[in-house]
């Protein structure tokens, strides 16, 4: 038992000395190859590195294509025109009163008034009138007969100056002729006065004449266009001053897109450029811009425009929420499902390709609008094989076997 201990305490002894002070042997020794006699008889042989094997995809051949580009905006609808018909005269109104809702034709009678006593007026100033119009042929003719005296003092004073001129008549009747000729010509003067006068009375009756007729027609408030009646018209028996209100029209056939763009975009936008815009309801809508502001906002630097917008239905109301999209030059771009964009490890947006070497490689895109077949993509070659399948199982330099199918599968 003690022999035994002693043999145990050297071998330990041993095992140590060789890992201390011969490390080096002990590593070169078992770093030698295992000799092949040794492998076969159980040990496992030195394993081989595993080539990475081709991951199946569903790839695309994506073709780059003209697109519209758009200018997306919100706005809202507003009335191609409205107006507050208001009364230019004083008077009851006498006629029943239309509801509000009530469609209306330009000219249609809205308010009338009471004529009270304006067609007496009438009467008296076309009687004045035509007083006015028999005094014209009078002063016409004093007129007439004053320039005939002066014709014939003008002739007498000319004689009278020639025979005076030879010593055939005397100075004073020479002087006398004069006379009489200054007389003649202040009565043609008093006589056009006259005349004047007369015609200035004909001009006065014929306004007075004028406004009574103008202040009849205005007893008849019309529509000013053809639209809808936003408020009842005034009610049977109440009075109406000047400016009082008859009623509130409205106009939605055509209508009208307004929203607000930014600085950035104004001067992509052309009047006569298509302009659509789905409501609040859901109702898609499309029209052309007809006017684009020269003037910013001064709070917000955005400048107004408007498109007008077919409404034969008055479908579409005033003040409704819409979201706007502006046509504004083209773009290549490529056509791609949504499902294939993906980000990669930087949390960049793009899709994956097939490269030349048949393996996956990732490449940024910019999303420019999508629609009902995808989104409009761009930033890629004019052709490229997009991976639609199978694209978050491969990574940059991963080799795949690629299957083709149509674009719009």
């Amino acid at each position: 038992m003690r022999l035994f201990s002693i043999l145990t305490a050297l071998l330990v002894s041993a095992g140590l000395y060789m890992l201390v002070f011969e490390r080096e042997a002990v590593k070169a020794i078992s770093s030698q190859d295992v000799p092949t006699d040794v492998i076969g008889a159980g040990a496992s042989p030195p394993r081989e590195e595993t080539a990475i094997k081709p991951v199946s995809v569903v790839a695309i051949k994506s073709s780059e294509r003209t697109i519209p580009q758009a200018v997306a905006i919100s706005g809202l609808t507003e009335a191609n025109r409205q107006v507050e018909v208001r009364a230019e005269t004083a008077g009851t109104v006498i006629s029943e009163p239309l509801r509000k809702g009530a469609s209306v034709e330009a000219g249609e009678i809205l308010c009338k008034i009471d004529p009270g006593i304006r067609q007496v007026s009438l009467a008296g100033a076309e009687a004045a009138l035509a007083e006015a119009r028999s005094r014209l042929p009078e002063a016409e003719a004093r007129v007439s007969e004053a320039e005939s005296r002066l014709a014939e003092a003008t002739l007498n004073l000319n004689a009278a100056s020639s025979l005076a001129q030879g010593g055939f008549a005397s100075e004073s009747r020479v002087v006398a002729a004069e006379a009489a000729a200054d007389a003649a010509r202040a009565g043609v003067k008093a006589a056009q006065s006259q005349l004047k006068s007369a015609k200035a009375g004909v001009q006065t009756e014929e306004a007075n004449v004028a406004s009574v007729r103008k202040d009849i027609e205005r007893l008849e408030i019309r529509a000013p266009f053809a639209g809808l009646l936003e408020s009842d018209t005034a009610e049977l028996g109440s009075l109406l001053q000047p400016g009082g209100h008859c009623a509130t029209v409205i106009q939605l056939d055509p209508i009208k897109l307004v929203g607000f763009v930014v600085e950035t975009d104004i001067d992509k936008i052309r009047t006569g450029s298509r302009a659509g815009a789905r409501l609040a309801t859901g109702l898609d809508i499309a029209g052309q811009v007809t006017f684009i502001s020269r003037s910013a906002d001064p709070r917000t630097r955005t400048f107004r425009i408007e498109a007008t917008v077919p409404n034969p239905d008055l479908a579409i109301r005033d003040g409704q929420t819409a979201e706007i999209a502006i046509e504004a030059g083209t773009r290549r771009a490529h056509l791609v499902p949504q499902s294939a964009l993906t980000l990669n490890d930087d949390g960049a947006l793009g899709v994956r390709l097939v490269n030349d070497r048949l393996a996956a490689s990732f490449f940024p895109v910019t999303v420019l609008r999508d629609s009902p077949d995808g989104v409009f993509v761009g930033g890629l070659d004019e052709v490229a094989s997009v991976i639609v399948v199978g694209q978050e199982y491969v990574t940059d330099g991963v080799p795949v076997i690629p299957t083709y199918r149509e674009g719009g599968q």
